[in-house]
């Protein structure tokens, strides 16, 4: 009696993952290609220098959020690294220098030491486009985003010019 409650079982479970299969399958939809599973990006991209905070640090969150409105309208990559070690110029001018060589279309730099450390960058580095935040004026290939309200949104707007490829300043 055992034996045929068992079989009955691992019968019934059989029938509904059957069930099921021809379920999910029949349930298909051929209209077209399937959703993607992934964002897709365009080959441009810009990135953000921050201090070890990164991201969610007071100053560099805005920046972050205008970087991925950007993102959002343009389908660049963006990407930021944070600075962490010892808190001079000379530590974070690597983390400058990576960010050059991963090609980024702007580099965004926020906070005291790195945005010190990317002004030394672009001043080697006159093919690149740079952008910090703070005070000062827009000179060559340093974009300055002023520490205000409107910091997301300036933020957005220098990185869809650097992608676009608009004007430097």
């Amino acid at each position: 009696m055992r034996r045929k409650s068992w079989l009955a079982a691992g019968a019934g479970t059989v029938v509904l993952v059957g069930g099921v299969i021809a379920a999910v399958v029949l349930s298909g939809d051929d209209d077209g290609d399937p959703a993607p599973r992934a964002r897709q990006y365009s080959a441009h991209s810009a990135c953000l220098l921050t201090d070890g905070q990164g991201v969610t640090g007071r100053e560099a969150a805005p920046v972050w959020a205008g970087m991925e409105d950007a993102s959002l309208a343009t389908k660049a990559k963006v990407m930021n690294l944070p600075v962490f070690g010892p808190d001079t110029t000379a530590n974070a001018v690597p983390y400058v220098n990576t960010l050059v060589q991963r090609r980024c279309d702007v580099v965004i730099a926020v906070g005291g030491t790195p945005v010190a450390a990317t002004r030394d960058v672009a001043g080697r580095t006159p093919k690149t486009r740079f952008a910090v935040v703070g005070d000062g004026r827009t000179e060559g290939n340093v974009t300055v985003i002023p520490r205000t309200e409107g910091t997301r949104a300036a933020a957005a707007r220098v990185v869809k010019e650097a992608v676009q490829g608009g004007p430097k300043d």
